[in-house]
C-alpha cells in the first residue's frame, strides 16, 4: 500500500491556463499538516528557527532561513514545534510539472534545471548561504507580474540548480506505479476544473473517465484517498479560499461562484476542510496569494 494513502492530497487552485501559485505571508504560527500534490513546490521560510519540517522520511528542525524544493507527490509538511518567532515569513511557489515540458528541458541550456527536477523527488535543501543570498529576490518575486515573473523564476531555478552544497532530504521516493491511471485522472481533473461551479453528478464524471459509476467510485478513492463528493468539495473550497483572499466579494457571492447554492452547506464544507469559517479565514489571512 502506498504511503501516500496516509496523507492529505492538496488540490491547489491552478487551472490549465495558470502558470504559478504564489503564497507570501508573515504569521506568528506555522502549521501545515503532512500532505502531497502533483505540482513542484518551492518553499522559503525566514525567521522560522525551530519549525519542524517533514519531507518524505526526513524530519528536522529548520534554521532561521531555509529554502527547499519539493518534487511531485512527495509528502511534506511543517509544524511550529520549538519556534518562538511571531514573524515567520513564508513564501511558497507551486507550478505544474508541464510548465517546463520535456521539449524545453531537453535543451542543453536547461540541463541543470532538468537534473534538479529529477533530484527533487527526494526533496532538496539548499544551503543557508544560498537561501540568504536569494532572500531579496524571493521577497520581491510576489510583487512581479506576467513575463517579468516568469523570467525571474526561471532565472531563480537556474541559479538554484547550479548552487553548491545541495542536500537531498528523503531516502523515500514516490512509487509512480500508484499513479498508473494518470491520464484518466487528468481527464477527470480537467473536467472538474471547468465544471466545478455547476452541478456535477457521479454519472457525468464517470462517463468522462469511461467507467461505470461503481468503478469510478473505487478509482477516485484509490487515486485521491477521497470520495467523489469530497474530491469535488476540495476543489470548490480551494477556489473559494483563493477568492476570499483576492476578491472583494461577499461570502455568499463566493459560495455561489464556487458551486454552492446553499450558504450553510458552504460554511460547513469550508470549516471541515480549512478548519475555520470563511470569515475567520479572510480575517486571519495576513499575506498575499496570487495566481499567475
Amino acid at each position: 500500500m502506498s504511503n501516500l494513502k496516509k496523507f492529505y492530497r492538496e488540490i491547489p487552485p491552478l487551472s490549465p491556463q495558470d502558470s504559478f501559485l504564489v503564497f507570501d505571508r508573515v504569521k506568528d504560527t506555522f502549521d501545515f499538516p503532512v500532505h502531497y500534490h502533483p505540482e513542484y513546490e518551492i518553499n522559503f521560510i525566514l525567521n522560522g528557527k525551530g519549525v519542524k519540517r517533514v519531507v518524505g522520511d526526513n524530519i528536522e528542525d529548520i534554521d532561521s532561513v531555509e529554502l527547499v524544493l519539493i518534487g511531485p507527490n512527495l509528502y511534506h509538511g511543517w509544524e511550529l514545534n520549538k519556534c518562538t518567532s511571531d514573524k515567520i515569513h513564508e513564501i511558497t511557489i507551486q507550478f505544474d510539472t508541464n510548465l517546463f515540458p520535456d521539449s524545453l528541458l531537453s535543451r542543453r541550456i536547461m540541463n541543470p534545471i532538468k537534473e534538479m527536477f529529477n533530484r527533487s523527488i527526494h526533496g532538496i535543501l539548499f544551503s543557508k548561504k544560498v537561501a540568504e543570498e536569494l532572500t531579496p529576490r524571493l521577497i520581491k518575486l510576489s510583487k512581479l507580474d506576467g513575463m517579468d515573473y516568469f523570467l525571474e523564476i526561471t532565472s531563480l531555478l537556474f541559479d538554484l540548480a547550479n548552487s553548491r552544497n545541495q542536500r537531498l532530504l528523503s531516502t523515500y521516493t514516490v512509487d509512480y506505479a500508484t499513479f498508473d491511471d494518470y491520464d484518466k485522472m487528468k481527464l477527470v481533473y480537467e473536467y472538474v476544473q471547468k465544471k466545478f461551479a455547476e452541478k456535477i453528478t457521479l454519472e457525468d464524471v464517470s462517463s468522462v473517465a469511461n467507467m461505470t459509476s461503481i468503478s469510478f467510485n473505487r478509482f477516485i478513492k484509490k487515486r485521491t484517498g477521497k470520495t467523489f463528493v469530497n474530491y469535488i468539495n476540495d476543489i470548490r473550497i480551494g477556489y473559494a479560499a483563493r477568492w476570499l483572499v483576492e476578491k472583494d466579494m461577499s461570502i455568499s457571492e463566493i459560495a455561489f461562484k464556487s458551486g454552492y447554492n446553499n450558504l450553510a452547506n458552504f460554511n460547513r464544507s469550508f470549516k471541515a476542510i480549512k478548519n475555520r469559517t470563511p470569515s475567520q479565514y479572510r480575517d486571519d489571512f495576513s499575506g498575499l496569494k496570487r495566481i499567475l
